[in-house]
């Protein structure tokens, strides 16, 4: 899982992508708003923590800016602006969450989950897709009740596959998802992987789309 954390305060920003290390996810930092991404893809990003004050700028225009592209990346304002008024804005502009400054980072992480589980359509921390059950946090998964040792790329392959359940996702996809900060993985590699994981998880759970991708199928 890849945040974007926005963020102009060093020691919070420093803090933060620590933090988000320790719990599994990799993240990157930018600190004003001109070096926000011009949009933000849900192919590459799964959830962003945006500042509001920012150096060069207001964060609400940030995010504005994604939501009238039509992005549906998950965002959390992360803010000292404690109003009400700034509260509703940031929700009704399309924010996903809203947390005040100071916060509990173990607070911050725990609504990151959250709205990684509502993006993923996903209740809670397990999720079920017939018999077979991953939970992302403890990095585990299994089928029919039978753990499943899967390697840490053959694990994040299944969430991203996992994502979005009967939809095909692009090897493209797949290639930058699995190292988002670094080259995208090759194409070789990705089918050595789902043969690996095919051969723990069931064959029939993984189908080819030809030319496309993959796609995860309940069973």
């Amino acid at each position: 899982m890849h945040i974007l954390l926005i963020e102009d305060d060093l020691d919070l920003g420093g803090a933060l992508q620590s933090a988000l290390k320790v719990e599994g996810f990799s993240s990157e930092w930018r600190r004003r708003a001109a070096d926000a991404p011009a949009s933000v893809d849900a192919d590459t990003v799964d959830c962003v923590l945006l500042d509001l004050m920012l150096p060069d700028g207001n964060g609400f225009n940030v995010l504005a800016r994604w939501r009238a592209q039509g992005n549906k990346v998950p965002v959390i304002v992360i803010t000292a602006r404690c109003a009400i008024e700034d509260r509703l804005h940031g929700l009704d502009g399309g924010a996903d969450d809203f947390v005040i400054k100071p916060f509990a980072t173990a607070e911050l992480v725990s609504r990151i989950r959250a709205v990684l589980r509502r993006s993923a359509r996903q209740a809670c921390e397990r999720w079920a897709l017939g018999d077979l059950v991953i939970e992302p946090r403890r990095h585990q998964a299994t089928r029919g009740g039978m753990p499943l040792e899967l390697s840490p790329r053959e694990f994040n392959l299944l969430l991203e596959l996992a994502r979005d359940p009967g939809a095909v996702v692009p090897k493209g996809v797949l290639a930058q998802r699995l190292d988002p900060l670094g080259d995208p993985v090759d194409f070789g590699a990705i089918e050595v992987h789902v043969s690996n994981l095919r051969r723990k998880v069931g064959a029939e759970c993984i189908r080819t789309v030809r030319g496309v991708g993959y796609m995860l199928e309940a069973t």
